[in-house]
């Protein structure tokens, strides 16, 4: 199979991002609804660059191109626009070259990108601790991640740091939306009280550009 014809693993991202300072503890995710226990905590260094036109088409159209190593994801990616429920949808190939975005990848971008060149944009690198919040059953309801975050914006070459925790949707969860709604809206109680606050921005990209 050749990597034009590779069929991408495709996954939609709900998630919700809190600030935190360093050294915070990690709440007790316990009592959310659907979670019966929480996994130890899983460490992961993730490096990802991320890609776009000189005239920021990707960005201006709500996608995101990256090639990221370390965990279990690790590949090219590209995250669509924002839907109606602040999801994602995100397509996944394998690491192939490192100097080379996938065939496939850049036919999913033909209609925004056409030929143009493709150049580094920021550079994100992350000290993850990830836990599984799973339901009685063993399925994982959600995934939390503690992440040290650095970056730097590879256009101005301005350096960016910060801490974060981030609360992902997983396979095991409901996708009523009521549902989803108590869920969040327990995960922003139980990451405030123990010293969380609103995200300055919606994702570790638009943050790393200054956003």
């Amino acid at each position: 199979m050749t990597d034009a014809d590779r069929q991408p693993v495709r996954s939609v991202e709900i998630e919700r991002k809190f600030d935190v300072d360093s050294g915070t503890p990690v709440p007790d995710w316990s009592g959310l609804p659907g979670v019966v226990t929480v996994s130890a905590g899983e460490s992961r260094s993730l490096d990802a660059t991320y890609l776009d036109t000189a005239d920021r088409a990707l960005a201006r159209h709500g996608y995101a191109l990256r090639r990221r190593t370390g965990g279990p994801d690790a590949g090219w990616h590209i995250k669509g626009p924002r839907g109606a429920d602040g999801g994602r949808v995100e397509l996944q190939w394998p690491l192939g070259d490192p100097d080379s975005v996938p065939a496939a990848a850049r036919a999913e971008l033909a209609g925004v990108v056409a030929d143009a060149a493709l150049e580094p944009l920021a550079r994100i690198r992350n000290e993850r601790t990830a836990y599984a919040l799973l339901s009685a059953g063993g399925g994982v309801v959600a995934e939390f991640a503690d992440d040290h975050v650095t970056t730097r914006d590879e256009r101005s070459g301005i350096d960016r740091e910060w801490h974060e925790w981030e609360v992902e949707l997983g396979p095991a969860a409901p996708t009523d939306p009521a549902w989803r709604e108590a869920f969040f809206t327990a995960v922003e109680s139980a990451a405030v009280a123990a010293g969380g606050r609103p995200a300055a921005s919606d994702s570790k990209l638009a943050r790393a550009l200054g956003h």
